[in-house]
């Protein structure tokens, strides 16, 4: 059951929704920190924004960029967003930095990496903290996309965190997935797993210039042979390519490559791609719910009391899962 909103929220959110619908950076990125914040005041204004959100006219691309840490990924977003504007696009970053398990808190560092890029009228760079979360996005990205295409932005990066192998969940949030990698091979090649490489819609081989002109050459030709190992979804079969963020060099062709990706899938198995991507969005939300449904309904302490079960041995997860869901769920089944 959707929660009502309060009849002062709802003309606040239709007029922030104006103002981020006629380009207005500001009210774009309040939002963005309204639907990430976690103080239970800004749950209601939060969905009613999002309910009072335009769907946005543009044709937009979200392109996922994800690799390790050191690959290049700031540099390369910045000189391939710097490409995208001079193509005449309006360009939207949202990069997520990894938080610190012990204080909770996050550099957000990429406006500073990005400051050709962050100075651009046509760009807008907005940091996120993971926040714990697994997968390597944050766990509202999914609307700050949404926010920036209303804005009128029409092509979206979202960077991950940079953690390699754990970042298959962008593909459930974007059209393409860009998967960095360093020149190299033999045992960075084995370093790849098979999860990651199979969200990769395009392999880029970053730094290919100066010394490691080929090297980067010799890399791109020998995951390009293992992509052939993966099956390729209908319409596309993924590629790698080299480019340095530093030269330029290669940037173009990628962006030409990102360009026939969209091409090759047509706006109509892109919609379904997005609404299949919406059903996963559900089931994740329904989990985050259920965890805060605990809360609220004063479980804490049964829920503290099973846990001391399980890291005892005396009882298994599975059946612990089911005594605090019946818990949960008895008040509503009584008369």
């Amino acid at each position: 059951m959707r929660t009502p909103s309060a009849p002062t929220e709802e003309p606040a959110a239709r007029e922030l929704a104006s103002r981020i619908a006629a380009g207005d950076r500001r009210a774009l990125a309040r939002a963005i920190t309204l639907v990430e914040s976690t103080r239970p005041e800004d749950r209601a204004p939060a969905e009613a924004l999002m309910a009072a959100l335009p769907r946005s006219s543009i044709e937009s691309l979200r392109i996922g960029i994800a690799g390790a840490p050191g690959v290049g990924k700031s540099t390369l977003i910045e000189t391939l967003g710097l490409h995208a504007i001079g193509q005449g696009h309006r360009l939207a970053v949202l990069a997520v930095d990894p938080s610190s398990p012990v204080s909770g808190g996050s550099i957000l560092g990429d406006k500073t990496r990005m400051a050709e890029l962050s100075r651009a009228p046509a760009a807008f760079i907005r940091p996120s903290p993971a926040a714990g979360r697994l997968g390597g996005v944050a766990r509202r990205t999914a609307e700050a996309v949404r926010l920036c295409e209303a804005a009128g932005h029409g092509r979206i990066i979202v960077e991950t965190v940079g953690l390699g192998q754990s970042e298959t969940a962008i593909s459930g949030l974007v059209d393409l997935v860009l998967l960095l990698v360093p020149p190299g091979g033999g045992d960075e090649l084995q370093g790849i797993k098979r999860g990651i490489m199979e969200t990769a819609d395009i392999l880029v081989v970053t730094k290919a210039d100066g010394a490691m002109l080929e090297q980067a050459g010799r890399t791109a030709a020998e995951y390009q042979h293992a992509l052939r190992l993966i099956r390729p979804q209908p319409g596309w079969a993924p590629v790698a390519r080299t480019c340095s963020a530093l030269t330029g060099a290669g940037i173009a062709e990628l962006w030409a490559e990102i360009e026939r990706f969209q091409e090759a899938l047509g706006p109509a198995a892109m919609a379904a791609r997005r609404s299949e991507q919406a059903v996963q969005q559900l089931s994740a939300e329904i989990e985050e719910e259920l965890k805060a449904a605990l809360g609220r309904a004063g479980l804490g302490d049964r829920l503290a009391a099973l846990q001391r079960e399980v890291a005892a041995g005396r009882l298994t997860p599975r059946a612990a899962a089911r005594a605090i869901v019946a818990e949960l769920v008895k008040p509503a089944a009584e008369p």
